[in-house]
């Protein structure tokens, strides 16, 4: 239906055709929503039964069975070889899905192992100087002669 023009009044037009001409978009097209298609994902058993089958269907020398077991699973070629690359470099393992995204630079084990080899640090540090104060004072004691009582700890 075409836009009213600039010369026709507003008050001629119909609820109905006011109702039509809001459902479209700025193109003029009716505007439809469509909910986007959720990712596939495939679990690591399926992957490797595919990769099985798909080497299975190499081994046959069959023409055209690859391809058609790439249709049949509505999968690419492209995805097929970066599974066998995964299956080659971790095994089975490396086909189990991975968080999407940056892995974080650190989990919560290497954390913790970083804040206890900062607290230790600290803890040293404190030893050392603790350990130059004890040297010092022994020192003070022999310059001036004073006889330093026994310790049963000594190092």
């Amino acid at each position: 239906m075409p836009k009213p023009s600039p010369l026709r009044s507003t008050s001629d037009s119909s609820p109905e055709i006011e109702a039509k001409e809001g459902a479209r978009s700025v193109s003029g097209a009716a505007a439809e929503t469509v909910p986007p298609r959720a990712r596939r994902s495939f679990p690591a058993g399926e992957k490797l039964r595919i990769v099985r089958a798909a080497d299975a269907c190499l081994a046959s020398g069959t023409r055209g069975a690859l391809e058609a077991l790439l249709r049949k699973e509505g999968i690419y070629s492209s995805l097929l070889s970066a599974w066998r690359v995964q299956l080659g470099a971790h095994g089975a393992g490396g086909l189990e899905p991975r968080k999407p995204g940056r892995k974080p630079k650190l989990d919560a084990k290497d954390v913790r192992i970083a804040a206890q080899e900062k607290r230790i640090a600290v803890l040293e540090r404190r030893v050392h100087i603790a350990d130059a104060l004890i040297a010092l004072q022994k020192k003070a004691h022999e310059l001036l002669g004073i006889a330093l009582p026994a310790s049963d700890e000594e190092i």
